[in-house]
Parts: structure tokens; C-alpha cells; sequence
């Protein structure tokens, strides 16, 4: 039996953003995955939690950015999960889960250049096949070393997949609410009447 090609996005998604549909759409064509799950993280050892939102209105804004998109789905793996959400981690327990897949980690071209710092790298190279999204400005010499380092070192499967720049960043939708300014273009409607609905990112 063909194993399913399933799209793993993970992120904050604080909030979910235009960009992020685009560079998992690129992915799920470029890939030919059958799904790609959204998975909005828990608590992140990267990140600044300061104005973080909660995991269920994170979580619902996901849902609600990426319905109609056929083959899309939201999981609420990460973000309900106790103590700090480690890929490897999340990568282990679907393969407990669901040996029948075969899972992609869809990423930019700046988190493969720190793949060797985030927990457990190995584990992750040998769950995995690494989806690196790639924008045209990208040094293209020096991703394509790191590219070959990693397959040497962690013996990792890694598809360069491209991608037109957006430049969409969810720091940048938050400061533009905080100080009451217009990020229609910025979001999926829906998410954006959630926000206005909910009252969020009002402090910067």
C-alpha cells in the first residue's frame, strides 16, 4: 500500500498569516503531498512568549484560515501538550501514531541553516523528509552547502522547494494592530474578524 505524503507546518501562528497558507501551498504542490497539518505549537524554547496569545485562539484562528483549502488540516498535538513542544518529539509520536505515513517537516531556508541547534537533530533527519521552503533571495550557495552538510551529518532527505517572497511576518501584523492600523491584506478575513471579535494584539 503507498504510504500518505502528509505536510507537517508548524509554527506559532501568533497569528496565522497569508504568508504561512502560501508557503504550505507551495510545499503541498511542489511536494505532491496528499495533506499538510497545521500544527500550532505548544510552548516553544525559541521563542518570547510576552505576546503570545493562547493555544485555543491560535489554535482556532488556524482552523478557520484554512478551510476551503482542500487537503489542508489543523492538529491540536502541539499546542495542548505539557511543557516545551520539541519537534523530534512531535515527529516521534506520529510515527506511533501513524507508521502508515510518510510525513514531510515543512520549513524556511533560515531554520535549516539552525537545524543543528534545535533538540535532537537526528531524530528529526531520520523521521523525516525536510521541505525547505526557499524565497528567490536566498543565498543559494551557501543553502546548498548547508543542504549537503546536513546530508552528511545527520544522513538527512532534504527537497528544496521554491517560493515567491512574501513578506508577511505575524510581528509585523501585531504591531500594525496595536497601534490600530489596517492588515486586511495581511490575513484570511475570517481571521481577521476573529481578532476584531476577541480584542487581541491591542498592546504591542
Amino acid at each position: 500500500m503507498k504510504k500518505a505524503k502528509i505536510g507537517i507546518m508548524g509554527g506559532t501562528f501568533n497569528p496565522i498569516h497569508n504568508g504561512h497558507i502560501a508557503l504550505a501551498q507551495a510545499a503541498f504542490d511542489f511536494c505532491e503531498l496528499d495533506e499538510v497539518w497545521f500544527m500550532p505549537s505548544g510552548v516553544s524554547y525559541f521563542k518570547n512568549h510576552d505576546n503570545v496569545v493562547s493555544g485555543k485562539h491560535r489554535l482556532k484562528m488556524t482552523k478557520i484560515a484554512i478551510e476551503g483549502y482542500p487537503g489542508f488540516k489543523c492538529s491540536d498535538m502541539e499546542v495542548n501538550r505539557k511543557g516545551n513542544t520539541y519537534t523530534a518529539d512531535t515527529l516521534k509520536l506520529l510515527h506511533e501514531m501513524y507508521p502508515e505515513n510518510k510525513f514531510y517537516f515543512i520549513m524556511g531556508a533560515d531554520s535549516l541553516f539552525n537545524l543543528s541547534k534545535w533538540q535532537m537533530p537526528d531524530v528529526i533527519a531520520s523521521l523525516c523528509t525536510i521541505a525547505t521552503v526557499i524565497r528567490e533571495d536566498v543565498d543559494m550557495q551557501s543553502l546548498k552547502e548547508q543542504k549537503r552538510l546536513l546530508e552528511r551529518t545527520l544522513q538527512a532527505d532534504i527537497v528544496l522547494v521554491p517560493f515567491h517572497k512574501i513578506d508577511i511576518s505575524s510581528s509585523d501584523i501585531r504591531a500594525k494592530l496595536s497601534q490600530g492600523e489596517e492588515v486586511k491584506d495581511m490575513v484570511p478575513d475570517a481571521v481577521l474578524s476573529y481578532i476584531l471579535k476577541h480584542d487581541l494584539y491591542r498592546e504591542a
